[in-house]
């Protein structure tokens, strides 16, 4: 060791700073900073605790015989009980203890933990939330979705706001058919639309199986519009004629499953009355609507008509058609044609009803089509029975287009 003259300070020099406090035994590994700050992202693990106390009954054994037997082996073990320790609890001691350690308190299990479903993730400060509720209307076969308010939007703009709107799509089978948006909102990250979209046609199967999918977008004159955020809700959550409010984070873009089963598939709905009126002699016929009509055109649309046939038909005069509709895939006819024909008669009809696609300088395209009659099945074969038994009494259904129609000649 370095000698020093009275009233010099002691230097030590880096060989004697390095062998001060060595003590002997086994080398050990340098612990990082992490085994001092243990990181659980959703809190402690549910076996996670302190180590059980050492029980009375058991002998206690002095440190320095314990300290001379011993052995590598033995070392590695404390290291992991170590460990053991540190993942127990916060702010543990990481050295051995010389003898039994002493016992601890339980740990309390973390209160107020969030639930999985409800937990909030970055995306929901970053893309904003919604507010909206659902309503399904089961006598008019409807679907109502009120789009509220949206609150802390992401900024999509130079000027750090947006213009956002609101589009709903039905899941599967996601088209121009089955979209429905709202107003757009200027310059702002939270708007406030208070409007409502409806779907019509919705049937107590689509409830079962469909699933809204409510996109929130930024409209832009100049470019592309942006996608923001959404959120998807399984109709089978609601029940039919109650009200559901949602408030829920926006998502980023989910992906859509392409291996939807193509059986799935429809031609679009359609809207039919039948009466039989007394007092004209015949039977009524209204076509009232279509909804999610298949896209015909280029641009993504349709320009559809109906035409409608009671057969047998030997004279060929039983031949009624609507308006055609301009660029629409959810067409509003609300029209109505009347067959001479005695009631009794009619168990012996079928009513054929196809719907088409206009088009100028070459033939027109078949959309899709529906039989009512004595030989057809399920909910068509009861709304004819109902309209031949309620005389009088006008009857309302929603019917699936197929794109087949047994004896329809596919052509206009």
């Amino acid at each position: 060791m370095t000698l020093r003259r009275r009233g010099e300070k002691a230097t030590i020099s880096i060989q004697e700073h390095m062998a001060i406090d060595v003590c002997p035994g086994p080398i050990r590994p340098i612990k990082q900073i992490s085994d001092y700050f243990p990181r659980f992202p959703r809190g402690l693990p549910p076996d996670a605790g302190p180590r059980a106390a050492a029980t009375p009954d058991a002998p206690a054994r002095p440190a320095a015989a314990s300290a001379g037997r011993r052995s590598p082996s033995d070392g590695a073990r404390d290291d992991d009980e170590d460990v053991d320790q540190l993942f127990g609890a916060y702010g543990a001691s990481p050295g051995p203890s010389p003898g039994p350690s002493p016992a601890r308190p339980p740990a309390k299990p973390p209160e107020d933990e969030p639930d999985a479903d409800g937990y909030e993730s970055d995306d929901c400060t970053a893309l904003g939330t919604l507010d909206f509720s659902l309503l399904y209307d089961q006598e008019n076969n409807a679907l109502h979705c009120t789009i509220s308010k949206a609150k802390g939007l992401k900024p999509m703009d130079h000027n750090g706001l947006a213009d956002p709107y609101v589009k709903l799509h039905l899941l599967p089978g996601a088209s121009k058919a089955n979209k429905l948006r709202t107003k757009t909102l200027r310059n702002t990250l939270n708007p406030t639309w208070n409007e409502t979209l409806t779907y019509y046609g919705i049937t107590d199967e689509d409830m079962i199986r469909k699933t809204l999918r409510i996109s929130v977008c930024d409209e832009d004159k100049f470019r592309h519009n942006e996608f923001i955020g959404e959120t998807r809700v399984p109709l089978k959550k609601l029940k039919p004629n109650h009200t559901k409010t949602f408030s829920i984070c926006l998502e980023k873009q989910l992906p859509v499953d392409k291996t939807e089963d193509k059986s799935l598939e429809e031609r679009g709905r359609i809207l039919i009355s039948l009466k039989y009126s007394s007092q004209k002699q015949g039977l009524l016929v209204g076509i009232v609507r279509c909804a999610h009509l298949a896209a015909m055109d280029a641009n993504g649309y349709s320009d559809p008509y109906v035409k409608t046939y009671l057969k047998p038909d030997v004279d060929k005069k039983s031949k009624h058609k609507t308006a055609v509709k301009k660029k629409t895939l959810n067409p509003e006819f609300n029209e109505e044609f009347c067959y001479e024909i005695k009631h009794g008669d009619l168990a012996k009809k079928t009513l054929e009803v196809t719907v088409w696609d206009y088009d100028i300088g070459k033939s027109n395209d078949f959309i899709g089509g529906v039989v009512l009659g004595i030989n057809a099945k399920g909910e068509r074969l009861k709304h004819w029975f109902d309209c031949l038994k309620n005389k009088d009494k006008r009857i309302e259904r929603w019917h699936t287009l197929t794109n087949e129609l047994p004896g329809a000649v596919l052509s206009d």
